[in-house]
């Protein structure tokens, strides 16, 4: 079986193409972090498989396959579980959470080869999964835990200016000063309210009413200033410049 793989991150690329190989169940036909340029590439190679990142700038998983035509079989991979949903309602052969397991994706490729005769009851699935997001949505959490040896300190979002990963660690920075978070940069944006923190870079997740002002950088990037005492700036990754500006309206 040959399978593409689409996702914005290339080291998500990279790991996914991976897992694929290890699996021994297919082998990667071609990649791509440019999901536009993607379009192209999938109907040349035409694949029977892709595996789809859905959270991507310029081009969203959905909007994507919405224009592939003919339509390979797709395995949806996000950081997000409310898309679940509606990646079954694209008719999804699986929705998988990021970080993706080598089990999870084993049991997603199986499926793609059990898709004719045997294959996945989709409407008994989406009704259990439209049963289990139906209720009401969680709040998104007012404070963060950052644990001190012993003790445990609770920091308000509104203090935080944001968020950074340094090697193996995650940071919240509040006030100037820095406190240690046991989520990920990937598990906070999935989980803190949209509408406050911004992913702008795979390494920074800024709270967007802390930005002063941005400017423009080199290779297309952008520099955001914040409103704390030191004036603190953070680099815009290329590929998240667009979905900044659309998040600040200029």
């Amino acid at each position: 079986m040959r399978v593409w793989i689409v996702d914005d991150e290339p080291l998500a690329v990279r790991r996914l193409a991976r897992l694929v190989a290890e699996s021994g169940l297919a082998q990667v036909a071609g990649s791509s972090s440019d999901p536009a340029g993607a379009i192209g590439e999938i109907a040349a190679a035409r694949p029977d498989a892709v595996l789809l990142d859905i959270e991507m700038p310029a081009l969203n998983g959905f909007e994507l396959l919405a224009r592939l035509d003919p339509k390979p079989a797709v395995i949806f991979t996000t950081a997000y579980s409310q898309y679940a949903v509606r990646a079954f309602e694209a008719d999804g052969i699986d929705y998988l959470l990021k970080p993706v397991s080598a089990e999870a994706l084993a049991r997603a490729l199986h499926r793609v080869t059990r898709r004719g005769a045997d294959s996945v009851p989709y409407e008994s699935v989406l009704k259990a999964l439209k049963d289990a997001v139906g209720g009401a949505p969680q709040p998104y959490p007012s404070r963060i835990a950052s644990r001190v040896g012993e003790r445990v300190q609770f920091i308000e979002l509104d203090r935080v200016t944001h968020f950074l990963a340094e090697g193996k660690l995650t940071w919240a920075v509040a006030n100037g000063k820095k406190h240690i978070v046991d989520e990920s940069i990937v598990q906070l944006e999935a989980r803190l309210d949209p509408a406050k923190f911004h992913r702008i870079h795979r390494a920074y997740l800024v709270n967007v009413n802390r930005i002063a002002e941005v400017a423009s950088w080199f290779g297309g990037r952008m520099k955001a200033r914040l409103n704390d005492e030191a004036k603190t700036e953070l680099p815009v990754a290329r590929d998240r410049v667009r979905g900044l500006r659309e998040r600040l309206g200029f």
